[in-house]
């Protein structure tokens, strides 16, 4: 990746963050966050976390400062449902700038297949600055389906946000 273009250069910079009221008040470990930073280093990140934050306020107050911070990418886990508290998206679509919402509606239309109720997930993705971040559902088997999604496009994703060119076919 990267070169005369711009370009990443390099690993790519990650942040794992598990938005969970519950694992950040210690009523129980987090699960899903530990996937999520397993899955990104096989994809050959280096990665920060999981961060274990309760949702509202403080998601977008981390988001911030990983933007301020240069991480290439920041995934949550967590905070993308129905319930009255799960405010994921809200704080995310305070910090970003331009959503990408095929990113999201593929990691639903896929975890749908896979298990029905994944249509409820309100997750989005997005750039600020030079980050790219997307939100996962919480269970550790929304995390491994989304990340599974998401690992097919994310190095060509964050070579775009820094700049760099559509690869052209052989010949072009």
């Amino acid at each position: 990746m990267g070169g005369p273009g711009g370009g990443t250069g390099g690993l790519i910079r990650a942040m794992a963050v598990t938005v969970s009221n519950r694992a950040a008040a210690g009523v129980y470990e987090d699960r899903s966050g530990p996937v999520l930073v397993e899955m990104l280093e096989d994809l050959g990140c280096q990665v920060d976390g999981p961060v274990v934050i309760p949702d509202g306020g403080p998601v977008a107050a981390v988001l911030r400062d990983a933007v301020a911070a240069g991480y290439d990418v920041v995934v949550t886990s967590g905070g993308t449902g129905l319930t009255p508290t799960d405010r994921t998206p809200e704080m995310t679509r305070r910090v970003i700038e331009r959503e990408v919402p095929g990113i999201a509606d593929a990691i639903r239309a896929e975890g749908r297949a896979l298990v029905p109720a994944a249509m409820l997930s309100r997750g989005l993705a997005g750039v600020a600055g030079r980050t790219l971040v997307v939100n996962l559902p919480g269970s550790t088997g929304g995390v491994r389906d989304g990340m599974t999604v998401l690992g097919r496009v994310l190095a060509h994703a964050v070579d775009q946000i820094a700049g760099g060119d559509h690869p052209r076919p052989p010949g072009a």
